[in-house]
């Protein structure tokens, strides 16, 4: 949800040219609403009605033959068809109509009463359509096609449909082109904005205005400082907003924001909204967002894709320094309908629309342009890259640095320094290890790990802090996700073994490597993550699955041990059982029901411990700081936190509840699997309902599915009509229990 407390916002409101036009912007109203949609065929005398943001696949049953697979999390794709009118007057048909489609996915095609206007083959891309040729007086069908068939295409999961916002913009037939809005600042106060005027549908000569603020408010992630400026050009007026800050780099000072340095300790995030699927509501991309603020990190990777404009609204505003990325690949597949077969007649267009798009958004400092390609020895893949930086740095006018995540699966990485040469900032793949003889032959590299495998927290914290060099570390991932199934599991002897992408592993459809799981619950790798690069005054308790508890655990090179924020490990009385103390403060004493056990000094920020089980209380203290976890008892009670009880009755609008199993204490029970249904009184409706379990073959879009480690959530989407929607949570042998909440 978007945060209550917003950041400090000045408005500057300024004439570029022309008369004083009123204020605000119904020039741009979103278009999301009372669409006609068709799986499979045009015909929509059976289509059902649908509001935006759509995503067909996560709206079905995983399906262990779906051509998606593995990668995709196993979801059925095909093609699907939108239906949507627009009834216009004659005064209407003076004015100019512009779609434009924040994402589709994928192969869109844009019908105007019969004639196709537009459309878009990479499903990531933001895209516009000028409708205006194709209008008429009166009523206007307008069908969108979406081709998501060529399985597979994408290493993950992507979703399928208009899976993200649609706006309508109508303008003046003299017109501000809105990409070309660019805002350049300086941190002493000088502003210069520009903008291209578009008249009979051509690019004029572009206006400038220069304005001074006097000492401004600095945009970082600790303060993210926004301003908003008007432009107005005739009866046209565009709302932007900006950032002042100031981005320096290099091998002997690091990465300065606004002079001073600054560590990124981020995390990459693919663009699902787990159990919502790829549906970017814009209340799911700001509790993205936030999760990942509230789990300490100060920087993402938008990997492998651009991401929504709604998140990084959230980038900007909650404060989260942001890589921007275009592509997973280049001309060697790794799928077979990948960006392989778009990339020599797209890749132009495709880039243009990020930077064009993105160019002015403070929390975006750096322009990735790939990732892991699998050329990456030729001569071709240096001479693209060396075609694709320059092409983005003529695009960018606060000339950004721009990055590629390299990797190397053999010996070969010092091969690769032609290829890294052509970047500002080098993107290390799980190969920062190699950061120290790199220096040594490349002095001059600035350098990220733009992935890292999650168990390397330590060993990554204190190469990134101890070398001026390399400037941050980006784990894979900071949210579980659907997709790539299997990625970041543990599993027990006698399981199918080995990696995720060795070979299916239904039913697995989905991530477990993410630093927050799909209920946005912080797993323990993160509260030692956070406490390390934030040096948080805290101290937290996890234990280890006990090796032979469930059976005999293994390991795969994205997971962690089995490691939980709980003390039920019923049968395993009397047994040793390994405790990890996460703390700053040394010594660290453990306490079992109020008895002492023992003093642990902490190293690399853990104290462990071994113990025999015994249910109760176990207690851990460092100096004046202590916490807690008690054994969860019967269960007794259904416990519902909604993250807002109020909601705008737009049909978008979404609240995030998160159902917990507790005992007659308020103890959660960590270790209990309960089935549940979810009914609803009012004007809002179930998006989805789901746990962190992604073996769990539930599907998202039903209100039946059970509790997992004594945790699930429940998405309800709210409707149009102003009134009190009634939640209601049952479980066959507990009381149920209900929230209210208030839509406006």
């Amino acid at each position: 949800m978007k945060p209550e407390t917003r950041f400090y916002h000045l408005i500057i409101s300024f004439i570029i040219l022309g008369n004083l036009a009123a204020m605000g912007n119904s020039r741009k109203v979103k278009f999301n609403n009372y669409w006609l949609f068709a799986k499979d065929t045009c015909d929509f005398s059976k289509a059902e009605p649908v509001n935006l943001p759509h995503d067909w696949s996560i709206l079905e049953k995983f399906d262990k033959t779906a051509e998606s697979g593995n990668d995709g999390g196993y979801l059925p794709t095909g093609k699907g068809y939108y239906k949507k009118n627009l009834n216009l007057s004659v005064s209407d048909l003076n004015k100019i109509h512009r779609l434009y489609f924040e994402g589709v996915y994928m192969n869109s095609k844009v019908w105007v009463n019969g004639e196709m206007a537009g459309g878009w083959p990479y499903g990531y891309t933001s895209f516009w359509v000028n409708i205006t040729p194709f209008l008429k007086e009166g009523n206007n069908e307008i069908i969108v096609e979406v081709d998501n068939s060529q399985q597979k295409n994408c290493r993950w999961y992507s979703g399928s449909g208009i899976y993200r916002n649609v706006w309508m913009v109508t303008t003046p037939e003299e017109y501000i082109d809105d990409w070309s809005v660019e805002i350049i600042t300086e941190n002493d106060g000088d502003v210069r904005i520009k903008a291209d005027i578009i008249k009979d549908g051509e690019k004029k000569t572009d206006i400038t205005k220069k304005i001074k603020i006097d000492n401004p408010l600095l945009w970082s992630p600790a303060e993210p400082n926004l301003y908003s400026a008007t432009i107005e050009y005739g009866e046209d007026t565009i709302p932007v907003r900006f950032g002042f800050r100031d981005i320096e780099y290099s091998s002997e000072k690091g990465l300065l924001l606004n002079g001073k340095s600054i560590k990124l300790n981020g995390a990459c995030l693919h663009h699902d909204n787990g159990i919502l699927g790829a549906a970017a509501f814009d209340d799911a991309e700001y509790r993205k967002a936030q999760l990942m603020k509230n789990a300490g990190f100060n920087a993402v990777r938008t990997s492998h894709n651009p991401p929504s404009e709604t998140f990084l609204n959230a980038c900007d505003e909650i404060g989260l320094l942001v890589i921007d990325e275009a592509f997973d690949g280049w001309k060697e597949a790794k799928t077979p309908f990948d960006y392989s077969i778009l990339i020599d007649e797209w890749w132009d267009k495709d880039l243009a629309s990020m930077v064009e798009r993105d160019k002015n958004h403070p929390s975006v400092f750096c322009w990735s342009i790939g990732n892991e390609i699998i050329e990456r020895k030729s001569t071709d893949a240096v001479e693209r890259a060396n075609k694709m930086a320059n092409y983005i740095r003529n695009l960018d006018p606060q000339k950004r640095p721009v990055t590629q995540a390299l990797a190397a699966w053999d010996s070969d990485w010092e091969i690769y320094d032609p290829l890294a040469a052509q970047h500002d900032i080098v993107g290390y793949n799980y190969m920062m290890h190699k950061a120290e003889s790199d220096h040594f032959r490349v002095p001059e590299r600035v350098m990220m790990q733009t992935e890292s495998y999650p168990r390397d927290v330590w060993q990554n914290y204190e190469r990134t802090k101890c070398n001026k060099y390399i400037i941050g570390d980006f784990v894979w991932t900071g949210l579980d996700y659907i997709g790539e199934s299997g990625i970041g599991r543990w599993y027990y002897e006698g399981d199918v073994p080995g990696e995720h992408y060795e070979r299916p592993l239904y039913p697995w459809h989905g991530a477990y490597c993410g630093d927050v799981d799909l209920t946005g619950l912080r797993k323990p790798v993160n509260l030692y993550r956070s406490m390390l690069w934030n040096k948080e005054d805290t101290i937290n308790i996890a234990v280890k699955e006990p090796n032979g508890y469930k059976g005999s655990v293994k390991e795969t090179l994205w997971g962690t041990w089995p490691t939980f924020q709980s003390w039920n490990w019923e049968g395993w009385e009397g047994k040793p059982i390994e405790v990890e103390v996460y703390s700053f403060e040394s010594p660290v004493s453990l306490y079992l029901n109020d008895e002492f056990i023992e003093t642990k000094d902490v190293k690399n920020g853990v104290a462990n411990f071994t113990i025999p089980y015994e249910p109760g209380n176990l207690k851990a203290v460092a100096k004046d700081k202590k916490t807690i976890i008690k054994t969860g008892g019967k269960p007794a009670t259904i416990k519902l936190t909604p993250d807002s009880n109020v909601l705008q009755s737009n049909g978008e609008a979404l609240s995030f509840i998160t159902i917990e199993i507790v005992d007659n204490e308020g103890n959660i029970i960590p270790n209990i699997s309960l089935p549940l249904k979810l009914e609803i009184e009012g004007d809002a409706t179930l998006q989805a309902l789901g746990n962190a379990d992604i073996k769990d073959e539930d599907p998202y879009y039903d209100n039946l599915h059970s509790t997992w480690n004594g945790r699930a959530l429940a998405i309800i989407r709210a409707g149009n009509k102003p009134g009190s929607t009634r939640v209601t949570v049952s479980s066959p042998t507990l009381p149920s229990n209900e929230i209210i909440l208030k839509i406006n």
